[in-house]
């Protein structure tokens, strides 16, 4: 049995989310105790439950102490990962994107193709964009022989939630490659996507765009972002997200999503100088794939190498969570990440 304890590093959800997805890759049962111990409302919230349930459902595996509120589980996983299309309703402007990080190391290695629709929010501050899963972290996956492609199918934001993705993923044909991005090279293009829902009279895309350049050509770059109207959401909302990408491979992403009293200048501004500032550092990755591509590269055959824009909680809890759970071996050096992956290959279907 693996025994994680909760309140290690940001005692936060992420190690909810992972700790449960490794168990089920390894085909071993979980102890989890002090879930979210750090957390201002500890223990499991609605939606680290339902990413529970949908990793039990895909490995028809079985769960005691699965209620909200719930400060300890014990997971037991069934006999491998099974393909198909599933559907999940997260009921709240919970975050669809989270739910898609939870299932995706587990999906690379399920039997065959895996689809879910997922209803929920997807832009809001404190979870992945779902423009930059699309962008930025799914062709860097790509590189690594993970095949994944999400459609946003209806925007959805705080409060009401309500928007609808799609994402499909192939099995990994054998093992996970590494990741190998040691220097930044030079920026080759900046291209991205500015959204609006029901805001067109206010012109927020626009205002969005032209801020967001506004900073950027400041330090010498242009960047082309799409504008989109949309109108299928269910209540306004906004999102601004960019991605440059260099000469070496990078792909570098920043992004951010509206809310009340925040306005479309500030999100443009925003977003321009985190990118901006995360390549001022050298950085191979930004800020948000920094701690995401660690389960990969700690699942990989090889070793990993990529500099992060600097060293923070999520970083240091996801290095912890493989290390103590798999088993892989991590080093940060000058913020240059080095993971030696496991070699994992699917043993069980």
């Amino acid at each position: 049995m693996i025994y994680v304890d909760g309140a290690q590093k940001s005692g936060s959800g992420t190690i909810v989310r992972f700790a449960v997805g490794l168990a089920t890759l390894l085909g071993e049962e979980l102890h989890l105790t002090n879930i979210r111990a750090k957390r201002d409302k500890p223990g499991l919230r609605p939606q680290h439950l339902k990413a529970i349930q949908a990793l039990k459902q895909i490995c028809q595996g079985s769960l005691d102490g699965g209620e909200i509120g719930a400060k300890e589980i014990r997971f037991k996983p069934g006999r491998g990962v099974k393909g198909g299309y599933y559907e999940w309703d997260i009921g709240t402007a919970g975050s669809t994107t989270l739910l898609v990080m939870t299932l995706l190391p587990v999906a690379c290695f399920s039997g065959k193709a895996v689809s879910f629709k997922i209803c929920g929010g997807l832009f809001q501050d404190f979870a992945p964009s779902a423009y930059h899963m699309q962008y930025v972290l799914f062709p860097m996956l790509t590189e690594m022989g993970i095949t994944a492609k999400l459609s946003i199918i209806r925007p959805g934001y705080v409060p009401s939630g309500g928007g609808v993705i799609e994402v499909v993923m192939e099995p990994v044909a054998e093992k996970i490659k590494p990741v190998r991005l040691p220097d930044q090279g030079n920026v080759t293009e900046i291209r991205g996507i500015a959204l609006s829902s029901h805001l067109k009279e206010r012109r927020v895309s626009e205002r969005m765009v032209e801020k967001c350049n506004e900073v950027l050509a400041a330090k010498g770059h242009l960047a082309q972002i799409e504008i989109v109207h949309d109108t299928l959401a269910l209540q306004r909302g906004a999102a601004l997200a960019i991605y440059a990408k260099t000469s070496s491979g990078c792909i570098i992403g920043a992004d951010r999503a509206g809310e009340p009293r925040r306005t479309s200048e500030d999100i443009g501004r925003y977003v321009a100088r985190n990118l901006v500032d995360d390549l001022a550092t050298g950085a191979t990755v930004d800020r948000y794939l920094a701690d995401q591509l660690i389960f990969y590269a700690a699942l990989a055959d090889g070793v990993s190498e990529y500099r992060i824009p600097r060293l923070t909680e999520h970083v240091e809890t996801n290095l912890w969570l493989v290390e103590s759970v798999l088993g892989a071996k991590t080093e940060v050096n000058n913020n240059l990440v080095r993971i030696q992956g496991i070699g994992y290959y699917r043993q069980h279907n």
